[in-house]
């Protein structure tokens, strides 16, 4: 509790507090403090997981997710999901470059969905938000990978239409009917 105090009123840096936990002693009164905290705090985590259904399904949606972004950005990966180098600056690179180029695919097929959402709106179709959002950016039945690529660096002419402009009568056009 002193210790915790201390750090909020600005008395012990956290330079001091990780010297004071990184001399790997076991005796030490401030380590074992910390450790009993982290089983209180893990224990009643899992009594939560375990007791509310909600939280499970809130934290698998959220793992599913991430497990799809991943999976997306290993199929994009180029030569494989093996990084050839050791050196940590490399590999960091290509991790973050595969991310950039896997936001970047995700972001020109949800223009592609907007746009196509729009035209159906135009043409006086209702458009199901439900089913909307049902659609996933991870499509990769569209992406030429290894197919003949051009660089461009010149700004688009015009901006891409990122809103979804749907009218009411347009959207709720089934629930009025």
């Amino acid at each position: 509790m002193r210790t915790a105090i201390s750090i909020r009123e600005n008395r012990m840096s956290s330079v001091t507090l990780l010297r004071r936990l990184g001399n790997h002693s076991r005796k030490n009164r401030l380590y074992r403090a910390f450790r009993e905290l982290g089983r209180a705090i893990r224990t009643i985590t899992l009594l939560r997981y375990l007791s509310e259904p909600q939280l499970r399904e809130q934290i698998t949606k959220v793992t599913n997710r991430n497990e799809a972004f991943h999976g997306f950005a290993d199929w994009l990966m180029f030569g494989g999901k093996l990084i050839g180098h050791n050196d940590p600056d490399y590999q960091e690179k290509v991790i973050k470059f595969n991310e950039l180029l896997a936001n970047c695919v995700m972001y020109s097929t949800a223009l592609d969905i907007t746009d196509a959402a729009n035209d159906i709106a135009a043409e006086g179709q209702p458009v199901d938000l439900g089913d909307l959002a049902t659609v996933s950016p991870y499509i990769t039945h569209t992406v030429r990978r290894f197919g003949n690529w051009t660089l461009n660096l010149s700004p688009p002419e015009d901006t891409p239409n990122t809103r979804l402009d749907l009218e009411p009568r347009v959207l709720f056009a089934a629930a009025l009917a």
